[in-house]
């Protein structure tokens, strides 16, 4: 069965019905996120939370895929150039049933399907093996190509950092996704203000990122990364756009949603104390029962 996306432009009345849907499964994904680091004891927290929004969207709203067939040639692209950010890709494979939820526990563990960085042919619905960062976009504009060699209507889609936006070869690619007119291939940059341990304007400063993208030859959307009705608006406005590609830059908070680490660079990787765990849980809904559960599995 081939789930995820509809057809033309959603009026707003559909978004808004849409909506509390899917802020209820970017908080499911937050919780796994937060117990996966938790029992695994490292990872990276910061900007797994930052993309929870946009992945739920993205999963549950947007992509073509097939729930039997991970490898089916009609399905969309989603690359996770941000590597690092995996738990959450991992959490949403798990909340549609390609990966059992047991998997999640073994996060990070040796012959664990679920490494701190994606491997394609180790987990189901990984499109590629990404961790080196800057390498995702060329991917996509080559899965992008393809399509339209094979004249198939799926559609590519590559989630960056903004800190990977530092790479050359980032813009390299987007120069040929614009020579080649790839009107098939989505952008998103996670655009969260932090690169490893310092803010991105101090490391290397990316403004002005919307006219830089604009003169690459791109169709540029500005969201709130967190609001789930300007996402869907953006990747349904996305659809609309003919001869070139399309980013969305997303503003986030990198580790949303963590109390400790909101909006902090220390929230890159981190190793979970209890009493933050705890707090994390029961900020996100979980109930005591959720909570003992993850603190009895944490070393």
């Amino acid at each position: 069965m081939i789930l995820g996306n509809k057809e033309g432009i959603l009026v707003m009345s559909d978004i808004n019905s849409e909506r509390q849907k899917l802020e209820k499964i970017a908080n499911k994904l937050k919780v796994k996120v937060i117990k996966m680091i938790a029992i695994s004891g490292n990872g990276h927290a910061g900007g797994s939370m930052s993309i929870a929004e946009i992945v739920a969207v993205l999963y549950f709203r947007v992509l073509k895929f097939n729930i039997n067939n991970a490898l089916d040639e009609d399905r969309d692209r989603f690359i996770l150039s941000k590597g690092h950010a995996s738990a959450t890709l991992y959490a949403a494979l798990s909340e549609l049933g390609f990966i059992p939820e047991e998997d999640l526990w073994t996060l990070h563990h040796i012959d664990s399907p679920l490494q701190m960085h994606p491997e394609r042919g180790m987990c189901p619905g990984i499109e590629m093996s990404t961790g080196a960062l800057g390498q995702g976009l060329s991917a996509g504009v080559g899965m992008a190509i393809g399509a339209k060699i094979k004249k198939k209507d799926f559609r590519s889609y590559v989630l960056l950092g903004d800190g990977e936006l530092m790479e050359g070869q980032v813009w390299e690619a987007a120069m040929s996704a614009s020579k080649f007119k790839l009107d098939n291939l989505v952008a998103v940059v996670d655009y969260n203000k932090f690169s490893l341990t310092t803010m991105t304007k101090d490391t290397m400063p990316l403004e002005p990122l919307a006219a830089k993208w604009e003169s690459f030859g791109w169709n540029v959307i500005e969201v709130d990364g967190h609001n789930i009705s300007q996402l869907i608006y953006a990747f349904e406005k996305s659809l609309t756009v003919k001869d070139k590609p399309s980013v969305i830059i997303a503003h986030t908070i990198k580790g949303h949603d963590i109390p400790a680490f909101a909006g902090k660079a220390e929230s890159h990787s981190v190793s979970f104390t209890v009493s933050e765990v705890e707090e994390t849980l029961k900020s996100l809904g979980c109930s005591n029962d959720e909570i003992h559960f993850t603190l009895s599995k944490m070393n």
